[in-house]
């Protein structure tokens, strides 16, 4: 039973790929800079992720009885009242996340039965509304259920998400060969398509990339609940 309520380092991991990693973002960035949003990557994963990702698991595996994550570590570290403003600011910036959540869940079934994204667009605001707030209560009401429950539903989620990822990868490389579609990105074997021009355009958009990667700090507070803890977490 004691075992039933742990997590294995599997279980962190495909939560935590889905807590980090969406296909959206990948259309989203390379909407907003083309090619060169590959290097963009590169440099990104580089300077933010895995450093940060480093830090967050060595603040995990030392305060290992901290569950409040960010604002645990602040106030082990600083005062209860810069830790209050760090968990008030962390709780403001996830608002509009959080409210577009259930939006997204049903444009989704949107193009699974309809096959378009329009249901949004077509159906009463009011409607609408009223049923992202179910479905917001509805998963609250799954996050209450426990850690066993946690385990399970993250580990659904991570692998179907890890499964589309890697479909979405061989897909993207053998469809021209599959069907007769053609490149339609212009200069994809050109070595300039994929460096990126340093200006201000460019700049403004690094914001989209650091949220993309971001997120790994809320696995945190579950390294005490892993087997293993110090070994699984890092």
């Amino acid at each position: 039973m004691e075992n039933e309520k742990q997590l294995r380092w599997s279980n962190i991991a495909l939560i935590a790929f889905v807590a980090v990693w969406g296909l959206g973002n990948v259309v989203n960035n390379f909407a907003l800079q083309g090619l060169s949003v590959v290097t963009s990557w590169i440099l990104i994963m580089i300077i933010y992720f895995i450093p940060y990702t480093l830090i967050v698991g060595q603040l995990g595996s030392t305060f290992k009885d901290a569950e409040g994550g960010v604002s645990s570590w602040i106030r082990a570290t600083s005062t209860k009242r810069l830790a209050y403003y760090a968990a008030w600011t962390y709780w403001i910036v996830h608002i509009p996340y959080l409210a577009q959540k259930p939006q997204g869940i049903l444009i989704a079934f949107s193009w699974l039965f309809r096959g378009n994204g329009n249901f949004v667009n077509t159906t009463p605001a009011l409607v609408v509304q009223a049923i992202c707030l179910v479905l917001f209560l509805f998963f609250l009401w799954i996050a209450s259920l426990g850690l066993t429950t946690l385990k399970r539903i993250g580990s659904v989620a991570g692998t179907g998400m890890f499964i589309m990822s890697i479909l979405f990868i061989i897909l993207a490389v053998s469809a021209p060969f599959m069907t007769k579609a053609t490149v339609q990105t212009p200069n994809m074997f050109s070595l300039k398509s994929y460096l990126p021009k340093f200006d201000f355009t460019y700049f403004t958009t690094v914001s989209m990339l650091v949220f993309a990667v971001g997120g790994s700090e809320k696995i945190s507070p579950y390294v005490n609940k892993t087997k293993i803890r110090d070994v699984s977490f890092r």
